[in-house]
């Protein structure tokens, strides 16, 4: 009996150990969070170089925040990393200049970026030719 007793002991004590960690982290939220509204961001910036962790800015009225942000590093578009695009599949390859393109419609605009509704990307054609199926050979007994 004495065991059941300090299981039930050691599991009131967990489940209050839980309850006030959920608390402090719902505390120190609030504590970060503002009244304000209509917050503006800047774009991200990496702590090194062109990607990586970084940080964007924030205003609204008096206030400013830094939020950790990253830019992953095969990220190399000249439309940036809050922009985010539906693409369509490529193009037949062009004999003039020989490079293929696809364009992209505007899915999604976060923190407030400055994003161009439709954008063309272009690469450079393949000079292997790829065919659509292999065959195969078989093991069969002649």
């Amino acid at each position: 009996m004495q065991v059941r007793g300090l299981l039930l002991l050691l599991a009131l004590i967990l489940v209050a150990a839980a309850a006030e960690a959920g608390k402090n982290k719902k505390e120190k939220a609030k504590k970060d969070g503002s009244k304000c509204e209509d917050w503006r961001w800047g774009a991200c910036v990496p702590n090194s170089k062109d990607c990586g962790l970084g940080y964007r800015e924030g205003t609204c009225k008096d206030e400013s925040k830094k939020l950790k942000c990253k830019i992953p590093c095969n990220w190399k578009k000249k439309f940036g990393a809050d922009c985010k695009y539906k693409f369509e599949s490529w193009g037949g390859c062009s004999a003039q200049t020989g490079l293929k393109t696809r364009s992209g419609i505007l899915k999604k605009a976060l923190y407030n970026a400055q994003c161009e509704e439709i954008v063309y990307v272009t690469k450079p054609c393949s000079s292997k030719i790829k065919s659509k199926s292999k065959a195969k050979k078989g093991k069969g007994k002649d």
